[in-house]
């Protein structure tokens, strides 16, 4: 569903991303992990089709984002870390402003804004203004307005930043139903514990180059290791950085 072919992007002499290669099946659960400036931001904005690579190609459902960047991104919902939201209007309005971006407004599309807003328990808050609104229940907010498209992938960078126990255990399930109907998810977090429960493979990144790409038993042959996934992250990146010294 989502694949990434020797991508790079360059900065005048500076590789942020430096020839990423990955592919994220049907259904799949991917984790995006690494230090603050590993890359990952520039790598989503690249797989959303914001930024374009420098060299390289992705694909999204087997069409190319460049050449097809309107039906790429008619499949992509997309949460970046810093969403902009328009604090003026009620939480409401704004959906209905992301119904019409999409041309969806049905009752169907309605009536499934109405469960996820139930779902993330802001229904109470439909016709507050969204300025009034909770980091976490702006946060909630985002993530139901990516959903409303019916994406087949969904790309989303600190998806848990903000959110309350309940709404980050509402997330997983979310998450998890969303893979289950085929939907690819392509995860950037610093949270390992998220990482670790809800990835079926997991990407370490650092200086813009994927260190190592696996399942946690995978990951866990790697390094001939049994510890949690913050362990593995802390000694791969390490390893890498001692290779760069050296």
């Amino acid at each position: 569903m989502i694949e990434m072919v020797d991508i790079y992007k360059c900065y005048g002499s500076k590789n942020a991303v430096d020839g990423i290669s990955l592919k994220v099946g049907v259904g799949e659960v991917f984790g995006f992990l690494g230090p603050n400036g590993a890359g990952k931001t520039t790598t989503l904005k690249m797989l959303t089709g914001i930024l374009r690579p420098t060299s390289g190609q992705i694909f999204i459902g087997g069409e190319n984002i460049e050449k097809s960047p309107e039906s790429c991104k008619s499949i992509i919902g997309f949460v970046p870390d810093r969403p902009y939201i328009y604090e003026k209007l009620r939480g409401w309005e704004f959906i209905e402003f992301i119904m019409d971006l999409y041309n969806i407004r049905s009752t169907s599309t309605e009536s499934l804004a109405h469960e996820y807003f139930e779902l993330f328990a802001i229904d109470f808050a439909k016709d507050q203004m969204i300025e009034d609104y909770s980091h976490g229940m702006k946060q909630k907010l985002v993530i139901l307005s990516s959903l409303l498209h019916r994406p087949r992938v969904l790309v989303i960078d600190e998806p848990m930043v903000g959110l309350d126990p309940r709404g980050a255990r509402t997330l997983k399930k979310v998450f998890a139903n969303l893979a289950s109907e085929g939907v690819s998810i392509f995860l950037s977090t610093h949270t390992m514990s998220v990482a670790e429960e809800v990835c079926d493979r997991i990407s370490i990144i650092n200086n813009g180059k994927v260190l190592a790409t696996g399942s946690m038993q995978e990951l866990r042959e790697r390094e001939s290791s049994d510890d949690s996934l913050e362990a593995l992250f802390l000694k791969i990146t390490e390893e890498e950085s001692e290779e760069v010294k050296g």
